[in-house]
C-alpha cells in the first residue's frame, strides 16, 4: 500500500508540522530477489500414459466401483509406484500370486499379461477375474499361438524375467519359445528345425536394438516368419522418436518413470545414444540429482508410458523454484488410440 500524500503549505512546513517532517521518510526499497538462471525445457510429446496403461488403470477403478473394495490386483497393474499407491488408497490390494486372493473377491490381471495357467486357475476356483492385459500384448500372444499351431518354434525377443515376457512364454507349452535378448544370443541360438521358426518381440523394447536383433535372425534363418512389422507398440515407438528429436539439443534429460519400467529405461538409453549423456531416470521430483543439472541451459523432459502427467507437472514446479523456466513442447506424433474396457465391467 502506498504511503499517504500529505500536502502542506510552504510557509507552515517547518513551524507547524516539525514532527511530521522528521517522521515522514522515503519508503525503503526492498532488495531485489536474486535472479534465477534461465532454463529452456524441451518437453517431449507424446509422453506419459499410453492407451494400454490408461485402460488398465480404468479397469481397476471401474472394478472398485462395480464390486466394491477390496479388489485384488495380481502384480503391479503398471510399473509406477505413484499409480499403484493411488489405487491402493481407493481400495485396491496388490498381491504377487493368485493364492493370496480370496475366492469371493474379484482379481485383476496386470497390463503386462499373464501365463495361461493363471486365468485357468481363477476359473477353476470360480473367481471373478478381469484381464487388463494390453490389447497389443494380447496380439503378440495370438501371433505366438498361431505360429505354434502351424508347427513353428517361436523366437521371442525380450528381457528375461520381465512380466510381459513371462506372460508370452506362458501362452505355449514348455520349450516352445526360445528367448533372445541380444544379437550375440542369436549367434548361439540352437533350434531343432531352422526352417520352421517365427519371431515375436516384447512390446516395450528399443526400436533400434530390436531392429538389429531381427536383422541378425533373418541373416541366420532366412525363412523365419514374423509380423508385418515388429511388435513394439506405437507408444514405445513414438516416445523413443520424441527423445531422439530432443536429446541432441539438451544438456541433460529427465525421464519420469520407474526403474522396473522397461519402456522408461529404454528412453534413458535412447537419449544417451543420441547425444545426451546426462540422461537420468527419476520417479518423482524429489529424486532429481540437482548438482547434475548445475549450469545447464537446456533440459529435455519426457515420461514413460506408465507415468502420469501429474509427475511431469511436479518436476516443472520444482524447476521453477530454481530456474527461470521457458517450456517448448516438441511434438513428433499425435496419439488418439483408445481401447475398450472388458465386457465383464459393462454397466448392468
Amino acid at each position: 500500500m502506498a504511503s499517504p500524500t500529505i500536502t502542506i503549505p510552504p510557509y507552515t512546513q517547518r513551524q507547524e508540522f516539525p514532527s511530521i517532517m522528521t517522521d515522514i521518510t522515503a519508503p525503503e526499497t526492498a532488495a531485489a530477489p536474486p535472479s534465477l538462471p534461465p532454463l529452456h525445457v524441451l518437453l517431449a510429446a507424446p509422453r506419459g500414459f499410453c492407451a494400454g496403461v490408461d485402460r488398465a488403470i480404468q479397469i481397476v477403478e471401474v472394478a472398485l466401483q462395480k464390486f466394491g473394495a477390496p479388489v485384488y490386483v495380481r502384480h503391479e497393474i503398471v510399473h509406477n509406484r505413484f499409480v499403484v499407491e493411488s489405487l491402493e488408497a481407493k481400495g485396491a490390494v496388490f498381491v504377487k500370486e493368485l493364492d493370496e486372493v480370496p475366492d469371493d473377491r474379484p482379481v485383476v490381471f496386470s497390463a503386462h499379461g499373464v501365463p495361461k495357467a493363471i486365468p485357468a486357475e481363477a476359473q477353476r476356483r470360480n473367481m471373478i477375474y478381469v484381464d487388463a492385459t494390453c490389447p497389443l500384448v494380447s496380439k503378440v500372444h495370438r501371433e505366438a499361438e498361431r505360429h505354434h499351431e502351424s508347427g513353428r518354434a517361436i523366437v521371442l525377443i525380450g528381457h528375461a524375467g520381465h512380466p510381459e515376457v513371462v506372460g508370452t512364454i506362458g501362452q505355449l507349452p514348455d520349450g516352445a519359445v526360445h528367448l533372445v535378448e541380444t544379437v550375440e544370443d542369436v549367434a548361439t541360438l540352437t533350434v531343432a528345425d531352422p526352417e520352421n521358426l517365427a519371431f515375436a518381440t516384447q512390446t516395450t523394447l528399443s526400436v533400434d536394438d530390436t531392429g538389429a536383433i531381427v536383422d541378425a535372425l533373418r541373416d541366420r534363418f532366412p525363412n523365419i516368419a514374423g509380423p508385418k512389422r515388429e511388435d513394439i507398440c506405437y507408444a514405445t515407438t513414438n516416445r523413443q522418436a520424441a527423445v531422439k528429436q530432443i536429446a541432441p539439443k539438451a544438456d541433460a534429460l529427465l525421464v519420469l518413470g520407474a526403474p522396473n519400467s522397461s519402456n522408461s529405461v529404454r528412453l534413458v538409453e535412447v537419449a544417451r545414444g543420441h547425444g545426451c549423456t546426462r540422461a537420468m531416470l527419476v520417479q518423482r521430483a524429489a529424486q532429481i540429482d540437482w548438482p547434475r543439472l548445475d549450469k545447464i541451459r537446456t533440459l529435455g523432459i519426457t515420461a514413460g508410458a506408465s507415468a502420469p502427467e501429474v509427475l511431469v507437472d511436479e518436476v516443472l514446479t520444482a524447476l521453477r523454484e530454481r530456474f527461470t523456466v521457458t517450456v517448448e513442447e516438441v511434438v513428433t506424433a499425435t496419439e488418439n488410440v483408445v481401447f475398450k474396457l472388458p465386457r465383464v465391467l459393462a454397466a448392468e
